[in-house]
């Protein structure tokens, strides 16, 4: 058995698996995973092992809320390209890597772990991290939606910032082989439960610079998540200017007027 099958291989009954998931979810009801992290982090840092055995170490330390982890995703964001696990995970639908999208997921799952092992600070700056760099790293829709409120609140002038950025690309023209918009849209969904009126402002600038289809039955998210008037606003804009496909979204909710 190689040391990638024993760490990762082999669920807490001492099963095997071929399904990593069985063993990062089976660390959250096993306090002895902590005693397979060293081994973890010496397979993350072999820069002789297989590229796809590194990235689900770190995938499994991030998820089980441990420093190390953190850290390597963090370092992999000052240059995403460069990683060695980029383009190991390839996206169906727009033909990209889709790994940043996997460990926002593990972030967002660490919460209760982090809490416990103290690295909570760690998990916030890992999804600061990662909103740096969603105007150019795809997360098949898995960066706004798993932002809890604390991190939106902490993380408020990155959100800004990086939707700040991905609009002037999209003014200038900027190729993109994934939804951009869209997926800075549901950045500025997630604004909702912080600043109703700053969401809808910052999801009204991103579709009047890419009102496509898509994007637009995205933005109704934060209609649904909305109480004030500022939903309102956004509401109507969508029915006036969204497809019949929008306009059906709308009338599921019934905030909507």
């Amino acid at each position: 058995m190689t040391r990638c099958e024993e760490l990762l291989g082999t669920d807490f009954e001492g099963q095997r698996t071929d399904d990593v998931d069985d063993v990062i979810y089976g660390g959250y009801d096993h306090p002895e995973h902590r005693e397979r992290v060293p081994g973890l982090v010496r397979l993350l840092g072999d820069a002789s092992a297989p590229d796809r055995e590194r990235y689900l170490a770190c995938l499994t330390l991030v998820a089980w809320g441990e420093p190390v982890g953190f850290q390597a995703v963090r370092e992999a964001t000052l240059d995403p390209r460069a990683a060695p696990w980029y383009d190991l995970l390839i996206d169906r639908k727009f033909s990209v890597d889709s790994s940043y999208g996997q460990f926002s997921a593990a972030t967002a799952d660490s919460r209760e772990l982090a809490e416990e092992k103290g690295s909570s600070g760690l998990r916030l700056e890992t999804f600061r991290s990662l909103i740096r760099i969603g105007d150019r790293e795809y997360f098949e829709e898995k960066l706004g939606d798993y932002l809890d409120e604390a991190v939106v609140r902490a993380c408020l002038p990155d959100i800004r910032a990086v939707i700040g950025r991905g609009l002037d690309s999209i003014a200038a023209g900027v190729p993109y082989r994934f939804d951009v918009a869209t997926q800075l849209v549901d950045l500025a969904n997630s604004v909702v439960v912080v600043d109703e009126e700053s969401a809808v402002e910052l999801v009204l600038r991103i579709l009047r610079a890419a009102p496509a289809g898509r994007t637009m039955a995205h933005a109704v998210a934060a209609v649904h998540r909305a109480k004030g008037p500022a939903g309102q606003v956004l509401a109507d804009h969508l029915y006036g200017s969204g497809n019949a496909h929008v306009r059906a979204l709308l009338e599921e909710d019934v905030v909507w007027r």
